[in-house]
C-alpha cells in the first residue's frame, strides 16, 4: 500500500451521529454500546507484531475485520490465524473500515496517542498498550476525549501487572492504615539503556516495510535498520523508544507499569509541582538517570503527599540499609507508624524503629484477573475496565511532567486544570511536540 504523508478522507459522525440512538450513557460505570454481552465485536488489530502478538488469544473470540501494520510480513504471519480480516498498511485509513466496533493499538509509542484519539472520535473501543501518551498535551487530549465519550467507549492501557491481585492488597493495606497516615510514596526501575543519539543513514528499508510510515508523525529520520534489529525485529521497543522523536524512555516504558503500582493506592489527581534532575540534556535521547519529585494534593482520606520516581541508577533512601535491595522495579510508602515496601509481587511492612518486626508477604502470581477480558467484557457493556483513560492518562500526564521539569532545570508550578506551567512561562513548550504536515493528534 502506497505511503502518504498527507491527511485522508474522514467519515464525519461526531456528537448525536457518530453515537445514535442504540447507545445510553448508564450509571455505575457500565458500558452501553451497539454490541450485547452476547454479540462478537468487530476488532482491528492495528500492529500485529511484538505486543501485538498477546493479544490473538484474546480477541480470537470476536470478528477479526481488519489487520494493520507496517511491516507486511507481520500482517501476512496475523492473515493466517485471523483469514477474512482486511489488510492496511496506514492506521488512518483502517479506521475508516466500515461496521468497526474496537481497535487493539500496539504500534510504536510515538502514533498511540493519535490512534487513540482518532479512533474515540469514531465511537470506538480502544485497548492501547503502554504508554498512552509520549507529552502531556497527548495525556490530556487522549484522557478529555474519553472523558468526552465515557460511557460511550470502553478503554484500557496495556499496563497487564495491574491484574495481579497483589496491586489491589496494596492499596487495601494503605487504605486501612497499615503504616498509619500516608507521608510520602517513591517508586523506581534500575533499567539503563543509554544511547548517544539517532543511528546514521544506513542503507534502504526493505519492500516489506513502510518506513515513511513508521516514522508517522514524528520528525523525519533516515532508515537505519538499528531500529529494526532485536529478538523482535520492528516490534522491540527498547530499539527506538528511548529517543525523544519515538518514546519517552524510561517514564514511559517500565514507569508505565511500576508507577502503577503506587498511583492505584493514592486516589491522586494531577500535581501542583514538579522537580527533576538527571543526567545531562541530550536533545536526541532521553536520560537514564533521573529522580522526578511531584507534590500530590490531599484528598478525603489523605493529606498532601510527596510523590518521587526515580530510574537508571537513582533509588529512594530506604528505611534501612537493605531495604530496596535487590528489588528491580518498585514502590515504597512512607507513613507514620512504618514503611511499606513492593514489588509487583510481593511486600514487607517494617515498623517504625523495629526493623526486627517487618513483615513480608509474597503474592507471586496467585490471583490474577484476565486483563484484556475485563476490556471485551466493558466493551459489550460491562464495567468500565480499572485502566481507563482516565485513570492512566492522568498517571502519565504526571510522569511526563517529570520531563518537563528536567529540562527546564528548576522547580515548576503546576495547574492541572488549564494544563499550564505557571511560574516559568519558557517550560510549557515541552508539554507538547510537534507532528508532521498530515498527522494531525486529532483526526
Amino acid at each position: 500500500m502506497k505511503s502518504s504523508s498527507t491527511s485522508i478522507p474522514r467519515r464525519r459522525f461526531l456528537k448525536q451521529s457518530a453515537f445514535g440512538a442504540g447507545l445510553l450513557i448508564l450509571p455505575s460505570g457500565v458500558i452501553s454500546g451497539k454490541t450485547s454481552p452476547n454479540s462478537k465485536l468487530n476488532v482491528a488489530l492495528i500492529g500485529c507484531g511484538g505486543r501485538g502478538l498477546a493479544h490473538f488469544d484474546g480477541v480470537a473470540g470476536e470478528n477479526v475485520v481488519a489487520l494493520c501494520d507496517i511491516d507486511a510480513g507481520y500482517i501476512a504471519a496475523a492473515a493466517e490465524r485471523f483469514p477474512g480480516a482486511k489488510h492496511y498498511a496506514d492506521w488512518r485509513e483502517c479506521l475508516e473500515q466500515e461496521g468497526l466496533d474496537a481497535i487493539v493499538c500496539s504500534t510504536t509509542d510515538h502514533t498511540h496517542a493519535h490512534i487513540c484519539i482518532w479512533a474515540m472520535r469514531r465511537g470506538l473501543h480502544v485497548y492501547c498498550e503502554k504508554p498512552l501518551a509520549n507529552s502531556v498535551e497527548e495525556a490530556r487530549m487522549v484522557r478529555a476525549t474519553y472523558l468526552e465519550n465515557r460511557g460511550r467507549v470502553a478503554t484500557q492501557v496495556g499496563t497487564q501487572l495491574h491484574a495481579n491481585h497483589h496491586y489491589r492488597e496494596i492499596r487495601r493495606l494503605i487504605r486501612e492504615g497499615a503504616i498509619g497516615e500516608l507521608q510520602a510514596v517513591a517508586a523506581w526501575g534500575d533499567r539503563k539503556i543509554p544511547k548517544d543519539g539517532h543511528p546514521p543513514a544506513l542503507g534502504e528499508p526493505p519492500p516489506h516495510l513502510d518506513f515513511d510510515l513508521w516514522i508517522g508523525p514524528s520528525p523525519e529520520h533516515p532508515y537505519n535498520p538499528e531500529y529494526f534489529a532485536g529478538p523482535a525485529p520492528g516490534t522491540n521497543c527498547l530499539q527506538w523508544n528511548m529517543y525523544w522523536d519515538f518514546g519517552s524512555g524510561q517514564v514511559g516504558d517500565m514507569g508505565s507499569h511500576t508507577m502503577d503500582l503506587a498511583w492505584n493506592a493514592l486516589d491522586a489527581i494531577a500535581p501542583v509541582s514538579v522537580e527533576a534532575e538527571g543526567d545531562p540534556f541530550n536533545p536526541e535521547v532521553t536520560p537514564v538517570k533521573l529522580t522526578s519529585r511531584f507534590r500530590i494534593p490531599a484528598n478525603d482520606w489523605r493529606p498532601a503527599i510527596d510523590l518521587s520516581w526515580h530510574q537508571g541508577g537513582a533509588m529512594p533512601e530506604g528505611p534501612t540499609d537493605h531495604a530496596l535491595r535487590g528489588i528491580h522495579h518498585g514502590a515504597m510508602f512512607t507513613g507514620s507508624e512504618g514503611v511499606l515496601v513492593t514489588d509487583s509481587g510481593s511486600h514487607c511492612i517494617i515498623p517504625n524503629g523495629t526493623p526486627r518486626d517487618a513483615r513480608f508477604t509474597r503474592m507471586g502470581t496467585r490471583g490474577v484477573d484476565d486483563f484484556f477480558g475485563e476490556w471485551i467484557a466493558a466493551c459489550k457493556g460491562g464495567p468500565e475496565p480499572s485502566c481507563n483513560f482516565d485513570y492512566a492518562g492522568l498517571m502519565i500526564e504526571m510522569m511526563l511532567l517529570g520531563h518537563v521539569a528536567y529540562r527546564a532545570e528548576k522547580l515548576l508550578e503546576y495547574d492541572g486544570a488549564a494544563g499550564r506551567i505557571t511560574n516559568h512561562a519558557a517550560a510549557n513548550a515541552y508539554l507538547s511536540r510537534t507532528y508532521r504536515d498530515g498527522w494531525p493528534l486529532v483526526g
